[in-house]
């Protein structure tokens, strides 16, 4: 199986996001070398930072705007779903499907990066949102509504 790194071409700039997901990347490039036996372990620790990873940009979602439910945290929380999922599959003898399930994380992250990440930095940098205190330094530009969609735009729009 081949690697998979981070890339530059996924940088959005922001070192708060950009550290999480160049994180990501060497998770998914350890399950993706695992051997057997270590597989199901990296596999976990992949899920682990996940679930941290997605809620930390769900916090920040929430603390600008953006309803629970949104479909950008809608996404968050099917992947992990479906990554706990192979994990259970894992534990009862299927190592292939885990494999698997990395093979298309490396297809599927980058477009999240590009589709929905990106447009949520936007969003932060308009609001002037500062990742490490939550402070808000242009409340004005804050929507007037919450939004649902993946950033400030509708979800159609990134399709």
């Amino acid at each position: 199986m081949s690697s998979f790194t981070w890339s530059e071409e996924m940088a959005l700039d922001l070192p708060a996001i950009d550290h999480l997901h160049t994180e990501c990347t060497d998770l998914i490039n350890a399950v993706i070398a695992a051997s057997d036996a270590d597989l199901l372990s990296a596999w976990d620790k992949l899920i682990a930072h996940t679930a941290e990873h997605f809620a930390q940009e769900d916090r920040w979602m929430q603390d600008t705007g953006f309803a629970p439910n949104n479909c950008h945290s809608s996404q968050h929380a099917i992947v992990l779903k479906i990554m706990r999922e192979g994990a259970e599959k894992g534990a009862n003898g299927d190592l292939g499907i885990v494999r698997q399930m990395a093979q298309e994380l490396t297809l599927w992250l980058p477009h999240h990066i590009d589709a929905m990440d990106a447009g949520l930095v936007m969003h932060l940098r308009n609001v002037g949102y500062n990742t490490e205190t939550g402070e808000i330094t242009a409340p004005e530009a804050l929507p007037e509504t919450t939004l649902t969609s993946c950033s400030v735009e509708p979800c159609d729009d990134h399709a």
